[in-house]
This record gives C-alpha cells, structure tokens and sequence, in this order.
C-alpha cells in the first residue's frame, strides 16, 4: 500500500502519465533538456519552473570568402523562464482492501480515475497554448473554413482547398520548413474530410492507431475532440471558457519544431485511515506538472 510502498505507486503513476490516454500529436517533439526547478516547495505557491535559453543569433555565412582575418560577430543570448502548469486532482477514499498490496493491476485500478483526468486536462490545455490568439499575416495564420455548409445555421465545412490556403499561408512565414507540419482536426472539420470523397477517398477512413498519421497538403493530419475554441472571426476563447453558440471548435496546426514540451515533477499525498477516526478510510490524490507551448507567437495557426 502506499504508506509501505510509496514509491512503487508514484513510480507506478509517472509512468502511466507518460503512456495511457497520450496525445499522438505531439509524439516525437522532445522533451527540453532543461532541469525542472521546484519553487516554494509545500506552499500554496508552489511551482515547477524552466529556464528556456533563447538566441536570436543568426550567424552571416560567408561564400567563396577571400578576406582575412574573418570579420567578428557577438552572439546574443538570453533566457526565458517559463512556470509549468499545475494540474491536481480531488481526493479519492480508499478502503484498506483496496490498497493491500503493490500489484500493478491493482495500483492501476486505484489511480486510474487519476492518472486520465490529469492527462486530459493537460493536453487540452496543451493544444489551446499551442493554437494561436488571432490571425498575424506571416506569422500565425488563422483562415475560416470556405466549404458549404452542411447544416443549417452552422458553419462553413472544411475544403480540399482550406488546407492549400493554409499552406500558402505557412509557407509565407519567414523560416518554417514544409516538413513537419502537423494539422490537428477537430471532429468536426475531420468528418468534413470524410464527406469529400473526391481529395481524401479511403485515407481517412482507413486511419487507425498504430499506424502513422495520414498525410495531406504536406500535413500530418491527426484528430482530437479537446482542440480551442474560437469566435466565428477567428478570436481564440480562453481556456476553460464555455462557448457562446456562434463559437466554434477549431482545427489547430504547427511546425514541430515551434513547440516546446516539458514534463516536471510527479507529487503522491496519501493520509492512512488510521489517521482518520471519522471516516476510517485511506485518503489519496495526485499533483502534476507539464507545459507544452510554441517557443514563440509564430510557425502556428488555426482554421476556424
């Protein structure tokens, strides 16, 4: 049980944060090589904290150079300090039968409800933090669906030709490359595609997991029913926020190498039913730490 094996259970926990209910969208981008400092530990104004080193050095290169000695440019750096979210979940009883043991089926069972609730939210929150504010020509482009509507009152489908002008959109943004470009769909916008059989045929149909992510237009296309909402003029909502009826969930795209993903400390708090004359029973809850954001309001963008 915890108050025997506490570490077995945090261990046991970490892990499942990294492997169950994972977001396939951001497979693949890495973790910062930045050591997560705590901050205020056992206060309420705790907080896991990164140090991001940011350069805008762009070094000139020379070709075919005859001139010596080679002429000195200074590098410039500094750093950004990022908070990661926090993310802790309600307190759950436990009988003592219930935590008799360190069996991984059995910790599973117990901290299941904890390790998906804590999951969800920090992914949702992820793909807001990701999607851009507004739309910034040549920066973070935020386009609205062109496609007929296909029910009354609602909004305009998403086209074949929606996903080229988001190209040409991104492709206007000084130093993105066209590979690695990622286009996570909504369900709506991803039924959209469904219907036009004519552009996408069986290869959405046939997605499945465990196979890889279906390319179109040069994105990696992927779905997710936690994606932001916007304004029906391209206004992101915040987070949390409940959507107002011309609201609309959008599709949210970036270039892979824009994000930054970091994974900061795993806290157990467990009090033993013996410590709790009132109720006799165990106590038990989770507190976790993540972010994942672009490193700058650029390479994003959205289509409403």
């Amino acid at each position: 049980m915890p108050a025997n094996f506490p570490e077995v259970w945090l261990n046991r926990v970490i892990r499942n944060l990294g492997t169950q209910n994972v977001a396939p969208w951001l497979d693949g981008i890495p973790e910062l090589d930045t050591e997560v400092l705590e901050v205020g530990s056992g206060e309420a104004s705790e907080a896991n904290v990164i140090y991001i080193p940011r350069s805008n050095f762009n070094p000139e290169v020379l070709i075919n150079n005859t001139t010596y000695p080679i002429a000195l440019q200074a590098y410039n750096d500094d750093n950004v300090t990022v908070q990661l979210d926090k993310y802790q979940t309600k307190v759950t009883t436990l009988s003592d039968d219930q935590i008799i043991g360190a069996a991984y089926p059995r910790i599973d069972i117990a901290t299941g409800s904890h390790t998906y609730a804590m999951n969800m939210r920090k992914y949702q929150k992820a793909i807001h933090a990701i999607a851009p504010a507004s739309h910034v020509a040549g920066a973070t482009p935020v386009l609205i669906a062109t496609g007929a509507v296909r029910t009354a009152g609602g909004p305009p489908s998403l086209i074949y030709d929606d996903l080229v002008n988001l190209k040409d959109a991104l492709d206007a943004v000084t130093g993105i490359s066209a590979t690695d470009r990622r286009l996570v769909l909504c369900p709506r916008h991803w039924n959209d595609l469904l219907i036009d059989r004519k552009n996408f045929g069986d290869k959405l149909v046939n997605y499945a997991e465990g196979t890889p992510a279906p390319k179109i237009a040069g994105f990696e296309l992927y779905q997710y029913e936690g994606n932001p909402y916007y304004t029906n003029v391209g206004v992101k909502k915040a987070f949390g926020s409940v959507p107002a009826g011309t609201d609309r969930q959008v599709s949210v795209v970036f270039w892979k190498k824009a994000i930054a993903k970091k994974t900061g400390m795993t806290k157990q708090y467990f009090n033993k039913a013996e410590n709790d004359p009132e109720t006799q029973t165990n106590k038990l809850n989770y507190r976790h730490y993540f972010i994942a954001m672009p490193f700058e309001a650029k390479y994003v963008g959205a289509i409403v």
